[in-house]
């Protein structure tokens, strides 16, 4: 074996030295000279491991545990008694490929002389609110995380293997400072540009400088129980920025890796809409259910289908319907479409046991007309999370066959947006912070943009019925059942009482934060943790007591951190920061999860509890 590696390496070496030395230059440059197409695709790169996994996040993640544990809505089915013990999970790319390509840009411009480095600060600022998005949200789930001598081995002599693991507490800090210093970078003048290697803001490196806003209020809101003074005086430092912050819908971050791009190709196990939330979007006419959950199954044909069968229409859709003299469908009463066609259903375990919600939870038995089962509740919608996934309209039993699919637009995703900070300082306003607006203002502004958002980006996704029912024959029946905005419909929302911060108003903008967030179901689960919202015993969104053999169900406030093993070169401080956390690790139990809290949780109010005022 030896002897062949020797006979391989004098050949190369033969063909080395009879190449022409001139274009053994061109393919042999030093690494550390640096190359503009290398920089720009490097941060591309990079940008683009800020999102991945999609499979593994919202499969398990997101549908099977957070959406669940933040009541958004239920597991598959109805939530079990185990719905919250933990099994797999999905997880973030920072180490992967997002870190080594932002590591590597800094290091080839920190190389560079002195005099030349001026031009690429704002590149090499732009590297910093990158990795903090992406590492934020690892933080929120687990905590103490790798990250200020992350990747250092390939720049350090002897090489860095086993790097400190950083406390939440230093992490906040590290980057409170790195941000403020990537603003200062990012607003540089005569830099280097990216154009349109920059997929989200087309190389205008004053929007990453509001971006970088956004994430200095997303640490304040995560400080809002654990050192209110602080956070305050973040808030006022981002309403007063030189730079701005992001205020309008073309400042929001919204990341588009490739025009192939799709999101995965597997199907999702996704619960039923929960209740409580249903029936307060229901109570408000708010448009955001119909651009976050999927109608029924109950479309007038269907109904025609169950009336011609002489099988009864589930509870509570019989009351929704206008028969004629003959008792046939003859409309709809109430709010009529599109809004009739949404449900949510209860989600404590014990209600799926009941037999009285076998209207929710054994639709298969009660929902069937021969050999077709429609779906009476209302699902989080399919389209938001992957872009090829296709819907059959559902029509009557040897029916139309009416599919929306081939509609394949490349996938968007929200990674931060002007409503989310909006909500942030309409809240800080209320809890005392020296702003210059109103926080009925800041809350009015963030509503409209969360609701102009949704739909963009419901429409983007081509979600079904957005702009109309193909099932009903009628065209103006097809055009009311539209999912789309319709005009006036922000101006009539937020005249609402739900709306009004006259009272109760720390509760109410929590609520438009959850609502804002059902796109981005970490940033629900930290505003619940953070808020206690939704409330026990609201008046406008209530959080429902669920109970498993009549005792109350305990929810994890984390995720379960594995056990590193004593063969790990970074053992001893992987265990470390694990004691120092006072984590037990690998294992699932919701006791464990929910006693054992993250450090910007420990303070937070307990679930459904309602805000710290």
């Amino acid at each position: 074996m030896k002897t062949t590696y020797k006979l391989i390496f004098a050949l190369i070496f033969i063909l080395a030295i009879g190449c022409d030395k001139e274009e053994f230059a061109k393919l042999n440059t030093d690494p550390s000279t640096l190359s503009e197409p290398d920089l720009r695709y490097s941060m591309t790169k990079a940008i683009e491991q800020m999102y991945g996994n999609d499979y593994t996040n919202w499969f398990y993640s997101n549908f099977q545990y957070i959406h669940p544990w933040t009541q958004v809505g239920s597991a598959q089915g109805g939530n079990g008694v185990t719905y919250n013990e933990m099994g797999p999970a999905g997880g973030q790319n920072l180490y992967g490929s997002l870190m080594p390509q932002t590591m590597d840009i800094r290091a080839r411009i920190d190389a560079l002389p002195e005099e030349e480095q001026g031009a690429y600060q704002a590149l090499r600022a732009l590297t910093y609110p990158v990795q903090i998005a992406t590492a934020l949200t690892i933080t929120d789930q687990t905590g103490s995380l790798v990250y200020t001598e992350a990747g250092l081995a390939p720049y350090t002599n002897p090489p860095l293997l086993t790097p400190k693991v950083d406390s939440q507490q230093e992490l906040f800090n590290i980057w409170l400072t790195e941000l403020d210093e990537a603003i200062a970078g990012l607003t540089a003048t005569d830099q280097f540009a990216m154009g349109n290697q920059d997929r989200i803001y087309g190389g205008d490196y004053g929007q990453w400088a509001k971006y970088c806003n956004l994430l200095k209020l997303r640490i304040a809101a995560r400080l809002v129980n654990k050192d209110r003074a602080r956070a305050i005086q973040i808030v006022e430092q981002v309403a007063n920025s030189s730079v701005g912050y992001m205020d309008e819908m073309n400042d929001d971050f919204i990341y588009k890796r490739d025009i192939k791009y799709y999101g995965t190709g597997n199907g999702m196990w996704i619960g039923y809409a929960s209740k409580n939330l249903v029936d307060f979007l229901l109570a408000n006419k708010d448009p955001r259910l119909r651009f976050s959950f999927e109608k029924n199954h109950f479309n007038g044909e269907v109904v025609q289908a169950f009336i011609d069968a002489g099988k009864a229409l589930p509870p509570y859709i019989a009351p929704l319907v206008d028969l004629d003299a003959d008792g046939n469908f003859a409309g709809w009463l109430g709010d009529g479409e599109p809004w009739v066609r949404y449900h949510g259903a209860p989600l404590s375990p014990d209600a799926v046991l009941d037999p009285a919600n076998e209207k929710y939870f054994n639709q298969g038995a009660t929902n069937k007309i021969e050999t077709k089962t429609y779906i009476a509740t209302s699902l989080y919608s399919e389209k938001l999370t992957r872009t090829t996934y296709n819907y059959t309209y559902p029509t009557k039993p040897g029916g139309r066959i009416i599919e929306l699919k081939d509609n394949d637009p490349p996938l968007y995703v929200i990674l931060g947006t002007a409503a989310e900070t909006n909500l942030y300082l309409a809240e800080f306003k209320l809890l005392g912070a020296n702003l210059p607006k109103s926080a009925q203002e800041y809350f009015d502004w963030g509503v409209e943009l969360s609701v102009m958002r949704a739909d963009r980006f419901a429409e983007h996704q081509q979600m079904p019925y957005y702009n109309g029912d193909p099932v009903y024959v009628d065209a103006d029946e097809a055009a009311e059942a539209a999912t789309m905005l319709r005009d006036g419909e922000i101006t009539d929302l937020l005249a609402l009482n739900a709306y009004d911060l006259t009272t109760d108003g720390l509760e109410k903008v929590y609520i438009q934060q959850f609502i804002n967030f059902l796109n981005t179901p970490n940033d629900i689960w930290t505003t619940v943790r953070r808020s206690g919202i939704p409330k026990k015993g609201s008046a406008y969104l209530a959080w429902e007591d669920v109970t498993a053999s009549g005792a109350a169900v305990v929810l994890p406030r984390r995720f379960v951190v594995d056990t590193p093993t004593e063969d790990d070169i970074n053992y001893a401080n992987k265990m470390a920061a694990i004691q120092e956390q006072g984590f037990t690790t690998g294992t699932p139990e919701a006791t464990i999860l929910n006693a054992e809290r993250l450090w910007f949780d420990q303070e937070n109010p307990n679930y459904g509890a309602g805000p710290k005022n």
